[in-house]
């Protein structure tokens, strides 16, 4: 099996899998958009909302913001804490969400949140998690494609939402794929 990469841009990958089955490439584009974990704020409380618009509703679109996701050195309990305060008028943008960890922040600030009227406010405190897009699609870190582009190549695109480069979501899940051959050969001794 070969990889040949055809662009690469920072914010998305072009590669070509040679010499390749496509049960194989398949499972690459399934564990880099389902397996493969990100942060993503999982949970919101609400302490003030004065805003037309329900806790719940804001909540989702916060959950939506893509978390920059450091390549190691944290676990699947790791909460990291993000708040949140404001007074209207203006619009609020996903850069007013602040982290407790300089490495684990908001990706893109330039995200609307909600827009406040007049003495609307908005006070919350959210917690990023370590998830899959499996348990939920704003753990996804990324759009992972492919076309067979003969007998037994496939030319992949890879486009990250900019909580990892697109080469770390590849990279990420081809180990995932090595861990889970090495399980299932391991549970193939016992037979």
């Amino acid at each position: 099996m070969k990889i040949e990469i055809l662009e690469d841009n920072g914010s998305n990958i072009s590669f070509a899998l040679k010499d390749s089955t496509p049960a194989y490439a398949n499972a690459l584009r399934r564990i880099a958009t389902n397996h493969v974990q990100s942060f993503a704020i999982d949970k919101v409380t609400f302490y003030e909302n004065s805003s037309p618009m329900f806790d719940e509703y804001i909540a989702h679109r916060i959950g939506l913001v893509p978390i920059h996701t450091p390549l190691d050195g944290y676990t699947d309990t790791d909460e990291i804490l993000f708040t949140l305060e404001a007074t209207g008028p203006k619009t609020v943008y996903s850069k007013e969400l602040e982290s407790s960890d300089k490495e684990v922040k908001v990706e893109n600030g330039n995200i609307p949140l909600i827009k406040l009227g007049a003495e609307q406010k908005i006070r919350i405190d959210c917690k990023a998690v370590l998830g899959t897009g499996f348990k939920h699609a704003k753990f996804q870190p990324g759009i992972v494609t492919y076309d067979q582009a003969g007998d037994k190549a496939f030319n992949f695109y890879v486009e990250s939402f900019g909580q990892m480069p697109p080469k770390e979501i590849i990279n990420k899940a081809l180990a995932r794929i090595k861990e889970e051959i090495k399980e299932v050969e391991k549970q193939a001794k016992k037979l």
